[in-house]
This record gives C-alpha cells, sequence and structure tokens, in this order.
C-alpha cells in the first residue's frame, strides 16, 4: 500500500517536530512534508518551482497564523480551485476563537483542531487523527479532480 502523504504547514519548528514524532507513530505509512509559510503551501500543493517532483498531498495539516500568506488565504485558495478542493484540509492551530472556527468552517475546512500544549494531548489529537483521517476515511483518489 502506498504511503498516505501529508503536508503539514507550519511555522513554530517545535510545533512541526511535536507533530512529525506524533505522525511517525502512525500504524498508517504516511509521508510528511513540511512547509513554513502558505507561499510554500501552495507552490508544494501546485507543484511548483523547487516543489516540482513532491507528491501531491493526500491530507493537509494547516496552521492559521503563517507568515507571507496566512492560513486562511491558502485554505480560500485551495478550496476554490477544482484541481485542489477535494484535497481534505484539517485546520491544526492554537486559536480557540470562534471568529477563526467559523472563518474556517466557511472557508470549507474538513475540520478545526486546536492544537495542545502538552505533548500527550498532542499525541491523543495526532491518534485521534490518524484513526478517523487515515484509518475510517477513503481519502480521496491522487489525480481526481471535481
Amino acid at each position: 500500500m502506498m504511503p498516505v502523504e501529508i503536508l503539514l504547514v507550519e511555522d513554530s519548528p517545535s510545533d512541526a517536530d511535536l507533530a512529525m514524532e506524533a505522525l511517525q507513530e502512525s500504524k498508517v505509512q504516511t509521508c510528511v512534508h513540511v512547509v513554513e509559510d502558505g507561499v510554500e503551501a501552495i507552490a508544494f500543493v501546485r507543484q511548483q518551482g523547487e516543489y516540482a517532483d513532491k507528491p501531491r498531498p493526500d491530507l493537509i495539516l494547516l496552521d492559521l497564523n503563517l507568515p507571507r500568506k496566512d492560513g486562511r488565504e491558502v485554505l480560500a485558495e485551495l478550496k476554490a480551485d477544482p484541481d485542489f478542493a477535494t484535497i481534505p484540509i484539517i485546520v491544526l492551530t492554537t486559536s480557540a476563537a470562534d471568529e477563526d472556527i467559523l472563518s474556517s468552517y466557511r472557508l470549507h475546512a474538513n475540520c478545526y483542531i486546536t492544537k495542545p500544549v502538552d505533548f500527550e494531548q498532542f499525541m491523543d489529537i495526532a491518534r485521534a487523527i490518524e484513526n478517523f483521517w487515515l484509518a475510517a476515511v477513503q481519502l480521496p483518489p491522487r489525480g481526481l479532480s471535481l
């Protein structure tokens, strides 16, 4: 079985390390790619520039507060493009603000998770993502668009 290609869009190195560590413990084979801002995220998904040889992500974990292009802009741009609208996007951010939650769902986020600061709680979230998004859910086939 091919690994699940995950794009982690995270500007905090410590949060990225934590997420990578949690995902490496997954029972499902994954390949996690990390970019640090929204401009890089769009280039990765569109396979542009230095990301021309990168695979299309099966799942995106997206922080909202990013440099250069924030997560809301990334979410809006990808969900508005028929070539990428089917890629599930999980907003994984520190914000628990109602405004951020509502705006993310209005922009068609597939789910919204507030990042816990405690390692064990973060591992619980990672296991929940694995159990639902990587084991229970049938992800869209690669390369097919709307």
